[in-house]
């Protein structure tokens, strides 16, 4: 009689366990995401924290693909086009064409008897000849011009100043963002190294925590849209956005931070990024649109740990730039 009491006891146990594991877990309707965009670590998991000591879970939807290229490589430049065969008759143009012809004349006339100068037709006085002399001289005097003026843009970009020989200058200063940064020649090199984070912004991290729950049971994509990224602003839309066609609003009042701490905070380049761990209430609830109903949720407030990283570009505003459930 006991063994039944005892086994019927643990039976009701266990189904009252799973009963009130199901209403937390309805309780709890604020979207869960495990999306965003960490930069160089989106698929790297941050430290272990006090608040969260386990391993948080991996970014599941990103706009940073693993194992993405940074710059594509430049087109491999074409080999010039042949330059044609030494020798002077073969030069293009006026040069070649004339000394062809001479060359060409004067074969005839061997071949005719005439001698080289024969077969030049009218000009086998002594007159043609100095005339054919001085057409050769003639020729080989604008060849050898035309040669040195070819030469002298090579000889003077290989005299000329390089840019190893020019003085060191001052490091540009860096500009954010707009068309600045792309038409003023490449970036200055910067350097990729944590980042010190002050009190103020803590403060800014638990203020953007409370005010990114309140705006998102609000509907209210204006303040959205200023308190986090673009990629995570168009992931909280289709929440809203399911939400919506299925009747639904989902209502987060009274946030409150309970415990937080920085996991990790880096650089890379202008962008500097800060992954912390808090643990938070909040009361959550799912109400019908209609009619204003509760369909989930209870009006006490509910536990969450998650991990926000959050990010800013030249020392600008801090942003919400991913989130992760702490497992």
């Amino acid at each position: 009689m006991f063994g039944i009491r005892l086994r019927s006891l643990v039976a009701l146990t266990a189904v009252a366990a799973t009963l009130a594991f199901v209403a937390i877990e309805a309780a709890d309707s604020a979207p869960r995401m495990n999306a965003g965009s960490r930069g160089s670590r989106t698929y790297s998991a941050p430290p272990s924290t006090a608040t969260a000591p386990t391993t948080a879970r991996p970014i599941e939807r990103s706009m940073t693909q693993p194992g993405q290229p940074g710059a594509a490589t430049a087109a491999r430049p074409t080999a010039p086009a042949a330059a044609p065969a030494g020798g002077f008759f073969n030069r293009p143009g006026l040069l070649g064409g004339l000394a062809g012809g001479l060359l060409g004349a004067g074969l005839i006339g061997m071949l005719m008897g005439n001698g080289f100068m024969g077969g030049l037709g009218g000009l086998a006085s002594m007159f043609g000849l100095l005339l054919q002399v001085g057409l050769f001289a003639l020729v080989a005097m604008l060849a050898w011009r035309w040669w040195q003026r070819r030469s002298q843009p090579a000889a003077a970009m290989a005299g000329g100043p390089s840019m190893r020989d020019a003085a060191p200058t001052e490091e540009r200063p860096r500009t954010f963002g707009g068309l600045g940064g792309g038409f003023g020649g490449a970036p200055a090199p910067v350097s990729d190294g944590p980042v010190e984070i002050k009190p103020a912004d803590f403060d800014d991290f638990e203020q953007l925590l409370g005010e990114i729950q309140t705006a998102y049971g609000a509907e209210d994509l204006g303040a959205l849209r200023s308190r986090m990224t673009p990629e995570m602003l168009s992931y909280f839309s289709e929440e809203l956005a399911k939400n919506a066609s299925s009747g639904l609003i989902n209502k987060i009042t009274d946030v409150k931070l309970l415990q937080g701490d920085l996991a990790e905070a880096w650089s890379e380049g202008d962008v500097e990024y800060a992954t912390l761990a808090m643990r938070f209430s909040r009361i959550d609830q799912t109400v019908d649109r209609a009619s204003g109903r509760v369909v989930e949720g209870t009006a006490h407030p509910q536990e969450a740990t998650e991990l926000w990283t959050f990010r800013r570009t030249g020392g600008g505003y801090w942003v919400l730039s991913a989130i992760q459930q702490a497992q």
